[in-house]
């Protein structure tokens, strides 16, 4: 548990998908360049990330000032060279601080979103896809991480029972049907490029900048 002192927070889930996300990761992003993470959450996979993935930077991001300083604390814990200051984004915005302030500086050749758009009003996975369209250099890399509907249907029951859930919460909140979010990418010049299956019936979407 963190002290009051400790403004590290914590998603059990990062210590079980960290591993198998890296490995898909590591095959699939550019060999140089920044990585910018979108909703990068609590900073777990950040601070794992970054070193393992050098000699690319990764760039974590948040709207939320809680995770944005549970970003920062746990890089204070974990630093690594490559890891750079969390940035202040909102995936849904027609303009991004990253391109305001930040673009020209940084060499961004891949975005990574994990676990966001099922948890994001819809309009913020068209934000996130508009997003990359602006920013990613043909060929550049979209790396989505989540549950996903197929044709329609839930994958396993336990993503279904957790849609349920989501929409309980909040209606604009659920599973997205894949078809959905590649139509979305295909607007924006985002290709698919492959599709992996992951533990607990989730998938690595992998698209490419046209």
């Amino acid at each position: 548990m963190n002290t009051p002192e400790d403004a590290r927070q914590y998603a059990p889930a990062t210590q079980r998908n960290r591993q198998p996300i890296l490995e898909v990761l590591s095959q699939v992003l550019p060999p140089s360049g920044t990585v910018l993470e979108v909703a990068s959450g609590t900073g777990e996979h950040a601070v794992y990330f970054a070193p393992r993935l050098s000699p690319r930077r990764w760039l974590p991001t948040e709207q939320n000032p809680l995770l944005l300083a549970s970003i920062n604390a746990w890089a204070e814990q974990e630093p690594s060279d490559y890891l750079d200051p969390p940035l202040e984004l909102d995936a849904s915005m027609p303009i991004w601080t990253v391109e305001r302030d930040t673009l020209p500086d940084l060499s961004i050749v891949a975005i990574v979103n994990i676990n966001m758009i099922h948890i994001s009003p819809w309009l913020t996975c068209l934000g996130l896809m508009a997003g990359a369209g602006r920013i990613l250099p043909p060929g550049g890399i979209l790396y989505l991480y989540g549950p996903f509907k197929q044709n329609g249907e839930h994958t396993a029951p336990s993503n279904a029972t957790f849609d349920q859930s989501l929409q309980a919460r909040n209606p604009d909140w659920g599973v997205r049907d894949l078809t959905d979010v590649i139509a979305a990418a295909n607007s924006q010049y985002l290709s698919l490029k492959e599709i992996y299956s992951m533990p607990a019936n989730n998938l690595s979407v992998v698209f490419q900048r046209g």
